[in-house]
């Protein structure tokens, strides 16, 4: 009988060295009694002697799984973890056997392990100590379930880099100083404050972003367990906001906005009551006027006003965009809010000056769904884009552009009156009926969205490169 001995539980460097040994020497499961250093060696057994490094090759994502289930506290771990890799050094294909118990056992531990990484990211509340030599320094209690420390204070390195700071656990502790991650001994919360004037502060920011018509007690509990509320300076204010949170709706539905904005109605007494419609409008200011007095679908029940195209009256190409924005619909003019900002940019990269374009958007009239105070941008349908396609072809008629670039599927269905996806569409010229030539690419809003800096550097490339083939198509 073989014995090993962990003078850390937890420890993985230590457990795979002792694992790699046992393993190259072909020691099997059932020949192996794992203690912990507080156990105390047995009257029998003998020591594990290392084995040469690399010895052994096992699936890289059971090491992985190893590394996290290893700070599971039932103290089985390491003999259950021993006879799985004793097994997959055999069987390469074993984690894949889902019904096999001790795969089973495995995941489950895993999911585990992982959750309780999740709540100490969520949960750890720092205390400040002080300041020194311009850093600042902070201390945390902390109780996770498992001995998770070593795989959770990475996170706190990234996050906190430049504050010094402890997390300490019963088990062990994590110290960040200058540069220098290391570990000690477990400690008591008797050695972190309890409180201080950072806590304040987070408890005011709880309670604003406290949503009362949002309440679901079970789902919060399941996810903000009892068991940590007792270190979560928020956790006192939970009841106090649970039983208020009726007479919040209720203030809250009293003062809902309305759905259409008050600006509407002052817009609208600007405009001649007298309607240019069909075969009234025979010119792009015609145009303009009109649009703004248009009820042909129910968006311009809510919009400030109509938003027509603007540039230059021969304009050899004509950008068309989806909708206005809560800034085109506050100012009336197309592409002047942030999309527009990365398009006035991208425009210029690509040699193209704005002011001898015709820019409009295949529908006039803003979308959107009120959210407190913020008005957020909503998709038109097929249907609205449909009805607004008469104002998009007035203003083709007028401009009679060689070129047309459509910026997103809602321009597209605009233009072609069919629905098509920019990626069967983009990188290739297509001939329009009636004349004139279509180029598809993105919407500036598209990489206003990705958060992927790369991503989003790549796609505005690829945006500069299609702009940069209509320019070219149009000379």
């Amino acid at each position: 009988m073989r014995e090993v001995i962990l003078a850390e539980p937890g420890d993985f460097a230590e457990w795979r060295s002792a694992a790699r040994s046992l393993l190259a020497g072909g020691v099997a499961p059932e020949d192996v009694s794992w203690r912990g250093g507080e156990d105390g060696a047995s009257l029998f057994g003998d020591a594990v002697v290392a084995a040469p490094a690399g010895a052994v090759s096992l699936p890289r994502e059971l090491l992985e799984i190893a590394e996290r289930v290893i700070c599971h506290r039932d103290p089985e771990v390491p003999a259950r973890l021993y006879r799985i890799v004793w097994r997959a050094a055999r069987d390469r294909q074993l984690l894949a056997r889902t019904t096999d118990v001790e795969v089973d056992w495995l995941r489950k531990a895993d999911k585990a392990i992982r959750r309780d990484v999740h709540k100490m990211h969520a949960f750890v509340r720092f205390r400040r100590l002080g300041e020194e030599g311009g850093r600042e320094s902070f201390a945390a209690w902390f109780e996770p379930t498992h001995r998770i420390l070593r795989l959770t204070a990475p996170f706190f390195q990234r996050r906190f880099y430049g504050m010094d700071w402890a997390i300490v656990t019963p088990d062990a502790r994590a110290i960040w100083q200058g540069e220098n991650l290391s570990y000690g001994p477990g400690g008591t919360k008797d050695e972190v404050p309890d409180s201080d004037i950072v806590e304040d502060q987070w408890r005011t920011y709880f309670g604003a972003i406290f949503n009362p018509a949002r309440v679901k007690i079970d789902a919060m509990r399941a996810e903000m367990p009892r068991k940590y509320w007792k270190n979560l300076p928020e956790a006192q204010d939970i009841a106090p906001l649970l039983a208020g949170a009726e007479a919040r709706v209720e203030r809250m539905r009293e003062a809902a906005v309305s759905l259409a904005n008050p600006l509407t109605d002052k817009w609208r007494t600007r405009v001649p009551d007298e309607l240019l419609l069909d075969d009234d409008v025979k010119t792009l200011g015609d145009v303009a006027r009109a649009v703004d007095r248009c009820t042909r679908c129910p968006l311009y029940c809510n919009a400030t006003q109509g938003v027509a195209g603007e540039g230059a009256k021969d304009a050899r190409i004509m950008l068309v965009g989806e909708q206005p924005g809560d800034q085109e619909d506050l100012q009336g003019r197309p592409f002047v809010g942030p999309a527009g900002q990365v398009l006035n940019e991208v425009l210029e990269e690509a040699g193209l000056d704005r002011a001898r374009l015709f820019l409009t958007n295949a529908v006039k009239h803003f979308k959107f769904e009120p959210r407190g105070k913020r008005r957020l941008h909503q998709n038109p349908t097929t249907g609205e884009i449909d009805i607004c396609r008469w104002w998009l072809d007035k203003e083709r008629a007028f401009v009679q552009p060689d070129l047309i670039v459509t910026l997103g599927a809602s321009a597209l269905r605009g233009v072609t009156g069919k629905s098509a996806s920019i990626k069967s569409m983009r990188r290739s010229v297509h001939e329009l009926e009636g004349g004139g030539k279509l180029v598809a690419t993105i919407h500036p809003s598209f990489l206003l969205r990705l958060p992927d800096r790369e991503r989003a550097a790549a796609e505005r490339k690829a945006f500069v490169a299609d702009l940069i083939c209509a320019r070219k198509l149009a000379a």
